[in-house]
């Protein structure tokens, strides 16, 4: 989402209450907003944080076998508290819903795999408070020492895979002063951080076939409990991970006549961790073509040209995110919001394969905000 990261709990975040107009610290029914200069304290903020309706922890990479076979995958894990009376003074303690997304695509095959899960906190799904600790059925992942996470995900009986995340660049916090703005309207932000390269290793099992594989991945965890502004339908997001060992996160809020709304970003990550901010007037993302799925009905941009001035050289570049197959849409048989999450090349002005980037693009098989009523 990824903006918001990103996706189908992502999107029950519409349904929480908008926030007044002025600097609120709660929403009308006791839930947490986005504060500026909050302190963050690991371990315990990679864990849980119910005061806020919804949050995420979203992770996307790239996978290598030895051979050279790639495969892009994607684990997110959402948390969202249940619908409270709005006279009630304080968010409740439980009722929380959990929700995940598995995803992972073969190139070889231009096979894509997918599946949801869906259950009430409880045995069978949690996300403890005091670190990361998140499962949703036999999906989890979990921070074993330091900064070391590891990963467990599959998709049905057709793939299973077992990953060790260690960071290669510090973790960041994009925003202002801790807040990331997504809209006007004063709740319409999240706290959010990143961890925009994760050496991975691990084992992938696809059928009769074991695996090794080994590759980078991005890590996104955000909080929030608001909404899309409005006027707003939904985003493209993506991250790139390049060769020259920057990283970038960039959304674009998409208006519903068509156009970005001014609370768009892009953010540069050096590889020492700094982060630079560039405001929606100076960059832009533009589909390259378009997808129509055989499933949803929806057509999505088949990859974008990302235009922006890159920081190191100063000079404007064109790059387009190319996906490695076109259907990579999770289909949102539970939820019934579908999305498109995908794994791309990156590609200069010469054509030269400069780095990997991640896709996510929303709001294209209908209103999010009406799929959940």
């Amino acid at each position: 989402m990824k903006p918001i990261r990103p996706l189908l709990l992502t999107a029950l975040l519409f349904l929480a209450t908008r926030a007044p107009a002025a600097e609120p610290s709660l929403t009308p029914d006791g839930f947490a907003l986005p504060q500026p200069g909050r302190h963050f304290v690991f371990p315990r903020d990679h864990g849980s944080h119910p005061e806020f309706k919804i949050e995420w922890w979203y992770v996307t990479g790239h996978l290598f076998a030895e051979d050279g076979r790639r495969f892009g995958y994607q684990a997110t894990f959402f948390r969202r508290a249940a619908d409270r009376p709005k006279n009630a003074a304080a968010a409740p303690a439980g009722g929380q819903i959990h929700l995940a997304h598995m995803g992972l695509l073969d190139t070889k095959t231009g096979r894509f795999l997918h599946q949801e899960r869906v259950n009430l906190e409880g045995w069978d799904a949690r996300a403890s408070t005091t670190t990361l600790d998140v499962h949703n059925g036999p999906w989890s992942l979990r921070l074993a020492e330091a900064e070391v996470m590891r990963l467990a995900g599959s998709v049905r009986g057709d793939a299973q895979f077992e990953l060790e995340l260690r960071p290669r660049q510090p973790l960041v916090v994009f925003g202002e002063n801790g807040v990331s703005r997504k809209g006007a309207d004063a709740g319409a932000a999240s706290h959010y951080l990143t961890f925009p390269r994760l050496a991975t290793t691990g084992m992938l099992t696809l059928g009769a076939e074991r695996l090794r594989v080994q590759g980078e991945s991005w890590m996104d965890h955000e909080m929030s409990s608001s909404q899309l502004a409005a006027g707003q339908v939904g985003w493209d997001w993506a991250c790139l991970q390049l060769r020259n060992g920057q990283s970038a996160m960039v959304y674009r809020m998409r208006r519903a006549d068509g156009t970005a709304d001014p609370f768009s970003t892009l953010a540069w990550v050096s590889p020492e961790g700094r982060v630079r901010h560039v405001a929606a007037a100076d960059f832009s993302l533009t589909p390259l073509g378009q997808w129509r799925s055989p499933q949803s009905g929806a057509a999505y941009p088949s990859g974008m040209e990302l235009s922006a001035v890159e920081p190191t050289t100063g000079q404007r570049v064109r790059w387009r995110l190319v996906p490695l197959a076109r259907d990579q849409e999770l289909t949102g048989r539970i939820t019934g919001l579908a999305y498109w999450e995908g794994a791309c090349r990156i590609l200069d002005e010469r054509g030269a394969d400069i780095g990997s980037a991640f896709l996510e693009l929303t709001g294209y098989s209908g209103d999010l905000r009406q799929g959940l009523r």
